[in-house]
């Protein structure tokens, strides 16, 4: 996974989300993104993926420079995977149709194929004896797992994760935890937004700290959580990692 992002700005009203921020990453498999909350971690993801369009600055993703043309940014969005805050699973839909319902609108697989791809994501996350239940019948740590299972059945180019586990209580989160850190052990690029220091040590092949609509530096994570160079991210480092 390459990243070019150069100067980039996005602002929502008055207030910048992103303040020309740079990152140029020549090869990584898990990029992780750390920082206070507000600082522009979710922005940045958005902005990778092509669900948001900057206000200034370039960006390319793997030799692909993102542009604000409609349909690149729909085949763009196509090719990646996106699990953000809130599941955002269909409520009245059950595990296996929330599956099944974009590859077939959305990546064009007929009702038999999509349900392979469903069952085989489902089983290799621990759902499949839940396929028929309603998001409301799995637990907080099920629905996250079939929100993750949605984005990976289509086998994406890369898989956005926006603090996946900020709604799950700790045994839920090591659960979620241990399943990201299997995906990209198989070899998934995966960039994703964590409070979870312990978890980016172990996943991270880059880290990235972002705080005010930049990126102070970024550093593989031995190098980062060991000896900061920035002294905004020791101090974020130094509070978090108190306890």
């Amino acid at each position: 996974m390459k990243l070019e992002v150069d100067r980039v700005s996005k602002h929502f009203g008055a207030t910048a989300a992103l303040d020309g921020l740079s990152l140029h990453l020549g090869e990584a498999r898990v990029l992780v993104l750390i920082g206070p909350s507000g600082g522009g971690k979710s922005t940045l993801l958005r902005v990778l993926g092509g669900l948001e369009v900057p206000d200034a600055g370039s960006v390319q993703v793997n030799d692909h420079r993102l542009s604000a043309d409609p349909a690149f940014l729909q085949a763009y969005r196509r090719r990646n995977g996106f699990l953000f805050q809130q599941f955002n699973l269909f409520p009245h839909l059950d595990a296996r149709r929330n599956i099944t319902l974009p590859l077939e609108k959305v990546h064009g697989h007929d009702p038999t194929a999509a349900r392979e791809l469903a069952d085989q994501a489902l089983g290799r996350f621990g759902l499949l004896e839940h396929a028929a239940k309603l998001p409301a019948q799995l637990s907080g740590g099920q629905q996250q797992r079939a929100g993750i299972a949605r984005a990976f059945a289509f086998s994406p180019e890369i898989l956005f994760l926006d603090e996946p586990t900020s709604a799950l209580d700790p045994e839920m989160t090591a659960e979620v935890l241990e399943l990201i850190q299997e995906l990209a052990e198989a070899g998934q690029d995966i960039i994703l937004s964590t409070h979870e220091m312990g978890f980016a040590k172990a996943v991270a092949d880059q880290v990235a700290f972002v705080a005010a609509g930049k990126i102070e530096e970024c550093q593989p994570p031995g190098r980062l959580f060991a000896s900061p160079d920035s002294p905004a991210c020791q101090r974020f480092l130094s509070r978090v990692m108190r306890y």
